[in-house]
């Protein structure tokens, strides 16, 4: 059970979600939680070592990758430790300055998880379609420079909502019925008007969500096409392969953001906090899959993994 700090009110907020599931389904919770935060944290950080150490992977793809990669492992650290602060050493109070830093970058990293999952879209459309292009198209620096645009621009895109919440009067309820500091249960708690911030959130959400799936759903169109139109067999094989990688990869991040829109309007899930522990497993299994689904699970990566583990045994011998 989340214990209540004497510290007052007025100093920040209160997470409170998970107390109707009692002490034992909340550690389970956690469980799975530190389990997930884990393996994101070894399968990312064991893809960027390979990046970095092998000189072939330093190309315009592998760029794109390991930002995902820095994306997945800061997401889940924004994320799951700050509930194992709160939910195992019931420290549950979070001052104001350090609600709206977390809600910013939650909502920063969420918002490049979609802008990097629709680069490299990108990549595999310019890879198929122009193959013989692909290495004057798209370069380490160029990729380097649209990676840096994306930042800038998902930057502006969160720090508009996030300071107009923070500058909200906050003087009733600091109970916050989340297990982090969202945009939205942290908002609806002040007692002024905020019919322009759910305006603002919504249309911010749909605008990045709907772009970015658009933009890959256009871009598979395409390469459909001119897969199709590649005569060997194998390299048909190949492309489709690729294709059906990263489109896993999609349909992994969109479905809690689907879930999360479906669930509470059809109360499939009565129970808030059973639906807030849903779609935070929902939300934090993304950064854990992506780099086994994509990149890991290759023969090229896994070719390479080998030489690694036999490399460390020669060199420990």
């Amino acid at each position: 059970m989340v214990a209540f700090n004497n510290e007052s009110t007025e100093t920040g907020f209160y997470i409170t979600a998970f107390q109707s599931l009692g002490s034992g389904n909340t550690n389970y919770l956690l469980l799975g939680l530190g389990i997930i935060y884990l393996i994101t944290l070894t399968a990312n950080c064991l893809l960027l070592t390979l990046c970095m150490i092998d000189p072939s992977l330093h190309n315009p793809k592998y760029v794109a990758v390991c930002n995902l990669a820095v994306v997945d492992i800061s997401m889940n650290s924004v994320i799951i430790p700050q509930m194992v602060r709160i939910f195992v050493f019931n420290l549950n109070h979070v001052s104001f300055g350090m609600c709206f830093t977390q809600m910013f970058f939650m909502h920063f990293f969420g918002d490049l998880e979609t802008f990097s999952l629709a680069l490299l879209a990108y990549d595999r459309f310019i890879a198929i379609c122009w193959p013989l292009r692909y290495s004057a198209i798209l370069t380490n620096t160029r990729m380097v420079l649209i990676l840096a645009g994306i930042w800038l621009l998902v930057f502006l895109l969160e720090v508009f909502p996030v300071t107009l919440a923070s500058k909200l009067p906050y003087c009733g309820s600091r109970m916050v019925k989340s297990c982090c500091c969202e945009h939205g249960p942290v908002y609806v708690l002040a007692c002024g008007d905020t019919s322009y911030n759910r305006l603002l959130a919504t249309a911010k959400t749909l605008s990045v969500l709907f772009s970015s799936l658009t933009f890959i759903i256009l871009s598979y169109v395409v390469v459909v096409v001119a897969v199709l139109k590649i005569a060997s067999s194998t390299q048909r094989s190949k492309a489709f392969f690729t294709c059906l990688t990263h489109s896993i990869l999609v349909l992994v991040y969109y479905l809690p953001v689907i879930l999360a829109y479906i669930l509470p309007r059809l109360n499939v899930i009565r129970s808030p906090d059973v639906l807030t522990a849903v779609l935070t497993v929902s939300v934090t299994m993304p950064p854990m899959l992506n780099p086994i689904i994509y990149s890991l699970r290759t023969e090229e990566l896994q070719i390479k993994i080998m030489k690694l583990l036999k490399r460390q045994k020669l060199s420990s011998a």
